[in-house]
């Protein structure tokens, strides 16, 4: 390890519902972007099952960086073998706390009384849960499980529950110990800066980049396919900015009609602000998308001042009888058709009595398509006080793909129609 360079981190998730795929793993990705955002290289990401003689050898590697930040594992039963694994690794012994066998205990009492088990069922597991490397320092309860710093070496092990909201309480305290304070003392944290394009080829984007001058000289930059965006991502290390300016505007520059945000706000939060600050209201009817467009403008917390809500009409009876499309629109167009999308919409507009309305009505798969409409055709329109726009898309993918692609261009269509409407009127 040098100290002339940046320092590395490690990162050791474990658990075998990870290894198996029957859970994703969250942890790994937000304990990535911590490390990068404190200046700390992350060096790889390690997802390791239960087996004790791979996450002994995983955590060993592990302890070879600067940092190494471990997941998972705190338990009370038999499979959770982090701590005596990582207390191995560093060559340290294992003791009882005996103040945390207090803390655990109480809880556990508690479980027992509402279970009506005897308590003398928990000692184990909180005895098992107690027990600590020697010299290890106490983050406080998540839970039943501690988290832990200690130090091995030059490398501070940080060990964190599983859960990701547990981790994620515990985390800020384990930025606040002394081991893990030495390390951050000698990073430098770089800038980050975020490029987001919508309606531009990720091959589009890279040769844009490559255009500007690529990266390079203090610049990392990474492409990336982000919910049917493409975003870029520039590393900034500190003298590099002038150069980051420079590869900033003329990456920008060929694709500034792509180009929509330069923050990792979600797509719905943007359209809400922008609706915000023209005092409008919105409101979706959805058909092939199924309510996921009202899901995640609902997802944004303060939705509720701008979103009214939502039709999700897939037959044509709800159609006809709850957003009052025309039965002969529907009868000479078909369900999806243009001619549908816009009466949905201005229906929409009309019975939820909201400013501006968004329509999405497709074939999603896999059946129902036909050589005139096939899977994946999609028609969306936004009508707002002053007309309306539409657009038809033919998505490839499964079901799910389309459905996602036809809820995020949706949401595109509205911030686009937005803006074009805010410049008419400058």
């Amino acid at each position: 390890m040098s100290s002339t360079t940046r320092p590395r981190g490690t990162i050791v998730v474990t658990g075998s519902e990870l290894v198996r795929g029957d859970r994703t793993d969250l942890n790994g990705p937000f304990l990535a972007g911590e490390l990068l955002r404190l200046g700390i290289e992350p060096a790889r990401i390690g997802i390791v099952g239960d087996r004790a003689d791979e996450l002994e050898a995983a955590l060993r590697d592990g302890l070879g960086a600067d940092l190494c930040v471990v997941s998972g594992g705190l338990g009370p039963t038999h499979d959770d073998r982090t701590v005596e694994l990582v207390a191995r690794a560093a060559d340290v012994e294992l003791h009882v706390d005996e103040g945390l066998r207090e803390q655990i205990g109480a809880i556990s009492r508690g479980f027992a009384e509402r279970l009506g088990r005897p308590y003398t069922d928990f000692e184990p597991g909180v005895r098992k849960q107690a027990t600590i490397p020697d010299g290890a320092l106490n983050l406080g309860l998540a839970g039943t499980a501690p988290g832990l710093v200690l130090e091995s070496g030059e490398c501070a092990v940080v060990v964190l529950p599983g859960p990701p909201p547990e981790l994620q309480r515990l985390w800020p305290r384990a930025l606040e110990t002394e081991p893990v304070r030495r390390v951050l003392a000698r990073a430098l944290p770089p800038e980050r800066r975020l490029l987001r394009f919508f309606g531009a080829s990720e091959s589009a984007v890279a040769k844009a980049l490559a255009d500007a001058g690529g990266d390079g000289n203090g610049v990392e930059a990474t492409i990336c396919a982000r919910d049917f965006e493409i975003h870029v991502d520039l590393i900034v290390e500190p003298g590099a900015e002038a150069r980051a300016d420079d590869l900033e505007e003329r990456l920008a520059a060929p694709l500034e009609r792509q180009l929509f945000a330069r923050d990792d706000r979600p797509v719905a939060e943007i359209v809400l602000e922008d609706c915000r600050a023209r005092g409008l209201t919105l409101a979706t009817a959805e058909s092939c998308t199924g309510g996921m467009v009202a899901e995640r403008i609902t997802a944004a917390p303060g939705s509720s001042d701008v979103f009214v809500g939502a039709v999700v009409a897939y037959s044509n009876d709800v159609k006809e009888r709850d957003l009052g499309v025309p039965a002969d629109v529907l009868a000479k167009h078909g369900a999806v058709s243009a001619e549908t999308a816009a009466a949905m919409a201005a229906g929409a507009r009309d019975r939820l009595r909201a400013d501006l309305a968004l329509a999405v009505t497709g074939i999603a798969g896999p059946d129902g398509g036909t050589e005139e409409k096939p899977v994946g055709l999609v028609y969306l329109h936004v009508e707002g006080p002053d007309g309306g726009r539409g657009v038809d898309f033919l998505f490839p993918g499964d079901r799910g793909s389309i459905r996602r692609r036809a809820t995020v261009t949706g949401l595109h269509l509205v911030r686009r129609f937005l803006t074009q409407s805010r410049d008419k009127h400058v």
